[in-house]
């Protein structure tokens, strides 16, 4: 069998997990309920959210809060402050691909840097 198989949970509790960590690519998994957030950080990659339930409330640096519904997929550049929170009645679950793998993204601005030179 040359694929790989990846399973996610099903649930409504608030998840956060690890699907895909390897040299290619971070894909996580998160579900969260009315109120519940994630604490503030800077995108360590190219980040893109796959919103596939709910309504994704999203503040980026000094920006409003915006909103993203099932079926949108928004991305956000490397080192952006993000606050990632769900304010709405309905379960909010959510991919997040990070390309290239954060372990690798210094890697590939060095990379960058030297193309441009």
């Amino acid at each position: 069998m040359l694929e790989k198989q990846y399973k996610y949970t099903i649930t409504t509790e608030k998840t956060i997990e690890r699907i895909i960590d390897d040299e290619n690519v971070n894909i996580n998994h998160m579900v969260l309920n009315k109120g519940e957030r994630f604490p503030e950080h800077y995108s360590n990659s190219n980040v893109y959210m796959i919103v596939i339930k709910g309504i994704l409330s999203l503040q980026l640096d000094e920006q409003e809060t915006h909103s993203y519904a099932k079926g949108e997929i928004v991305n956000i550049p490397f080192n952006t402050k993000m606050n990632v929170f769900n304010e709405n009645e309905d379960l909010l679950e959510f991919f997040v691909v990070k390309s290239p793998c954060p372990k690798n993204y210094q890697l590939y601005e060095d990379f960058k840097k030297n193309i441009s030179l």
